[in-house]
């Protein structure tokens, strides 16, 4: 997925009134400012309330659901093989957010203070804070793309990563 196609996307949910904000890998490249690899994806964190119309703006730019997880997630594919991540966030009132997890009685949680800002291709967008992103890159043996992700955070934040 490239940044203009990644750009689009958020143009179409945003005029439509939603509210998403970008994590995973493109996340991560917002938050640096530059495109430090290529994306098959992007990720999308977006309101669970708001789920009818994310799917329906997204089928009428041409993606359809090839992937049902809910609550957790769901990811929504175009004709070309572009991928849309899309995780579902409930929102309490102090703007903390929590998503279903695998573990019921352990949801992933967000705290207000990591949706932030960042940049893809010169364009600010809605995204993840460098903190959650570490934070949802443990538990799991990581890829290589995840080693070069974090290396990034590490370069350009100095945060701790957990490898």
């Amino acid at each position: 997925m490239t940044a203009e196609e990644v750009l689009s996307v958020l143009a179409r949910l945003r005029q439509a009134g939603t509210d998403v904000w970008i994590g995973g890998g493109w996340g991560i490249d917002a938050l640096i400012g530059e495109q430090t690899r290529d994306h098959r994806d992007v990720d999308l964190m977006h309101r669970q309330d708001q789920e009818p119309l994310v799917m329906s703006v997204l089928s009428e730019a041409g993606f359809e659901e090839s992937l049902d997880h809910r609550p957790i997630r769901c990811v929504v594919t175009a004709s070309d093989g572009r991928e849309i991540d899309l995780h579902p966030l409930v929102f309490s009132d102090d703007g903390s957010a929590v998503q279903a997890s695998p573990e019921p009685e352990r949801p992933f949680v967000y705290p207000a203070s990591c949706f932030t800002t960042g940049t893809v291709a010169g364009t600010s967008v809605p995204c993840l804070s460098a903190e959650q992103q570490v934070y949802f890159h443990q538990g799991y043996e990581p890829t290589d793309r995840d080693r070069h992700d974090m290396a990034q955070l590490r370069r350009v934040f100095g945060i701790t990563t957990h490898f």
